[in-house]
């Protein structure tokens, strides 16, 4: 059973995008169930993939690079928490843009959204 993108789009915290000094956040809030993925695939920004070595996300106090995440580091999304998604690879002009997440989910398969919003500058 694979879930759609737009059930999945719930998971993005509308308005949190922003341009950071060296990057760009936003974060995601899981409300649909919780889970675990065992490998996350490139952000992408505009249609870029961006390298997975400057992505990150924290969990339980500690910053996980997205090439980290296997069956033994995985990227949980425990229900009605919020996580921090961090990419320090360059900086991101404020203003519209669109921004995909992918990861893998064992017995789902490969799953995805993306979301348009504008970057607000933040410290």
């Amino acid at each position: 059973m694979k879930i759609p993108a737009f059930l999945l789009r719930r998971l993005y915290l509308k308005g949190s995008l922003a341009a950071t000094p060296s990057g760009f956040e936003f974060q995601i809030s899981n409300k649909l169930g919780s889970g675990y993925a065992r490998r996350l695939l490139p952000l992408t920004l505009d249609g870029i993939e961006l390298d997975m070595a400057s992505t990150t996300f924290e969990i339980e106090g500690k910053v996980v690079s997205f090439d980290a995440v296997s069956n033994d580091t995985p990227f949980t999304l425990a229900m009605n928490k919020t996580t921090t998604i961090t990419y320090n690879g360059g900086a991101m002009a404020e203003g519209d843009h669109k921004v995909g997440m992918r990861f893998e989910v064992a017995g789902l398969g490969e799953l995805g959204f993306d979301f348009s919003d504008t970057a607000s500058a933040k410290g």
